[in-house]
């Protein structure tokens, strides 16, 4: 017998995705892979707990760790924690100069365009200035991380349980010990017993007639 229903909660891989949308819209090619590798692991972790697959299993375990840290070091990164900043290209892998989308695109931001006045600037050369916003960018992308790392120790418990009760199922029921007592052939022992008791009455009046 499998696993009764799906140990990984339907909302681990849309969260993922969700946060691959963005990343893609701001560029982000490091947060781009690392997402990527979540959504197709926890395919294969949920593949390999409703199938019983062990080698999934662990595969999705390991990669939860890992998971858990990059998010870790995405909040580090996003408060500057250590010496890191958030105006650094580390996460365009030094490619670009774009940064999160959530930096012009957050909630009550407003994006204006200011062209340069200074004379002999290129023409597609502007400023952008980003005010109103409710809350900044870093936050935001700490907010993304910090749920994914709840979502990967929750998701990463429930397996273990779904798969510690697929395995459970998967043990051979105890044979039972055969019964000693067996029935001579001849059917229902009520009938037998009834025949020896005649049998016994007919050879004692045969006995006391000689």
């Amino acid at each position: 017998m499998r696993a009764p229903g799906p140990a990984l909660p339907r909302c681990s891989p849309l969260a993922a995705l969700e946060r691959q949308i963005f990343d893609f819209l701001g560029f982000q090619w490091a947060p781009i892979l690392g997402n990527f590798l979540q959504i197709i692991v926890v395919i294969l972790g949920l593949f390999g707990t409703i199938q019983f697959r062990p080698r999934y299993i662990v595969v999705y375990t390991v990669w939860t760790a890992l998971w858990v840290t990059w998010n870790v070091f995405i909040i580090c990164f996003y408060l500057e924690v250590g010496g890191l900043s958030k105006e650094s290209d580390l996460m365009t892998f030094n490619i670009s100069m774009h940064r999160s989308w959530w930096r012009e695109h957050g909630p009550g931001c407003v994006r204006r365009e200011l062209r340069p006045s200074a004379p002999g600037a290129p023409e597609d050369y502007s400023y952008v200035s980003v005010t109103g916003c409710i809350i900044d960018f870093q936050y935001l992308e700490v907010i993304h991380s910090a749920i994914q790392i709840l979502l990967s120790v929750k998701v990463n418990k429930e397996q273990r349980l779904q798969s510690s009760a697929a395995a459970a199922e998967e043990r051979p029921w105890r044979r039972q010990k055969p019964n000693l007592v067996t029935q001579p052939a001849g059917g229902d022992p009520a009938s037998l017993s009834a025949w020896v008791a005649l049998a016994s009455s007919s050879a004692l009046l045969i006995h006391s007639s000689l």
